[in-house]
């Protein structure tokens, strides 16, 4: 599991604030710090800042396109600048050593007209990284459109170092179909578990027998429930509650009477509030 993505430069001048969204549980154990930033040695020292909260590795994005992110320099710009990328990998290597593995996490290119995942990648594992993770698609394509796994594959080939598939995993069969086409070390989900907790323990069960319990709603409202409950012990309830919203209307997309439901939880105001919605809702 991984953090929140944190900023670099938040943790060197703000290093209480930031660092409440690094805090993390042994149960979810191997559990990584994810950094980003544009400066080797504010990226050093920041890693070297986390080590304490004893993580079990470090991860480097370099592949997040959102656009504030990219202004500053970080995320996927790294991939129009190499020479930088590489620069941050060997400085924060050289703080972690050998007490940590290094992974570095990026795009195919900038654009359709720049795809340089394979350079990039062969110079990553070349600068220090330990494991690298590839979301096939280019900054300018955001999230739209369909990820590439053939790139996914074509890195694997190449490089010695664990290769990580991410990008347009959304069911247990989706996680099948990519290991079996790109030969890749694991997968990382992002998007397809929002809203969906229970996906990785459906991805473990098909891999080893080739079925999955299927979720219920009954199942469904426990897990939300349980998801408000840990988020109220770290944040106050208004912010829960108007962070919960979105999350929840991701949970009972498709299901029966979601629309109705999804309208009321936009215009709750308390955490017992959304409660009261549910609960009525399952009975429906």
């Amino acid at each position: 599991m991984l953090s929140e993505m944190v900023s670099a430069d938040g943790i060197i001048r703000d290093k209480q604030k930031t660092l409440q969204y690094t805090i993390f549980a042994d149960f979810e154990r191997p559990f990584g710090m994810q950094i980003f930033g544009s400066d080797p040695d504010v990226i050093a020292h920041a890693a070297e800042a986390v080590l304490p909260l004893n993580p079990d590795f470090i991860d480097l994005n370099m592949g997040c396109p959102v656009k504030k992110v990219v202004k500053r320099g970080a995320g996927s710009a790294l991939m129009k600048d190499p020479v930088l990328a590489s620069a941050i990998v060997k400085s924060t290597k050289t703080v972690i050593s050998s007490k940590l593995p290094l992974s570095v996490k990026f795009r195919s290119g900038w654009d359709s007209s720049s795809i340089n995942f394979l350079e990039f990648g062969l110079l990553m594992q070349d600068s220090g990284a330990d494991i690298v993770c590839l979301h096939p698609r280019t900054q300018k394509q955001m999230f739209s459109g369909k990820s590439n796994w053939e790139h996914i594959r074509i890195l694997k080939q190449a490089l010695s170092i664990p290769v990580i598939g991410n990008g347009d995993i959304f069911s247990p069969q989706d996680a099948k179909n990519m290991l079996n086409d790109t030969n890749c070390d694991a997968l990382m989900i992002g998007r397809g578990a929002l809203g969906r907790p229970w996906l990785f323990a459906q991805i473990k069960e098909f891999l080893a027998t080739g079925e999955y319990m299927p979720i219920t709603k009954d199942k469904l409202l426990n897990t939300a429930f349980k998801h408000l409950e840990y988020a109220l012990k770290f944040k106050e309830e208004r912010i829960v509650v108007k962070e919960m919203r979105s999350q929840l209307c991701h949970y009972i997309k498709a299901m029966p009477g979601s629309k109705d439901l999804r309208d009321r939880l936009n215009h709750t105001q308390s955490a017992e509030e959304i409660k009261n919605l549910l609960n009525k809702w399952i009975w429906l």
